[in-house]
């Protein structure tokens, strides 16, 4: 089994209730496809796209450490 590096949480559905927004509104706002905001909010996608993480920051108005969160693995000694 190969090393745990840990892994990133996106607090997208977090963000999106604080702003009063739904898949579909923020979809628009960000001219997203609605399966894409969709798997961002389900943490299903497997690489992050920055011009996408752009949008999302300027459509909900946070900062991308309101995005995203590194959580390191367990330490297993």
């Amino acid at each position: 089994m190969g090393e745990d590096y840990g892994t990133i949480k996106i607090h997208l559905e977090e963000l999106m209730a604080n702003a009063g927004f739904n898949k579909y509104k923020l979809s628009h706002k960000a001219a997203m496809n609605w399966n894409q905001i969709d798997n961002y909010c389900t943490n299903t996608i497997t690489r992050l796209d920055t011009f996408v993480l752009c949008k999302l920051c300027k459509a909900l108005d946070c900062k991308i450490e309101d995005l995203l969160e590194y959580i390191p693995p367990e330490n297993k000694n």
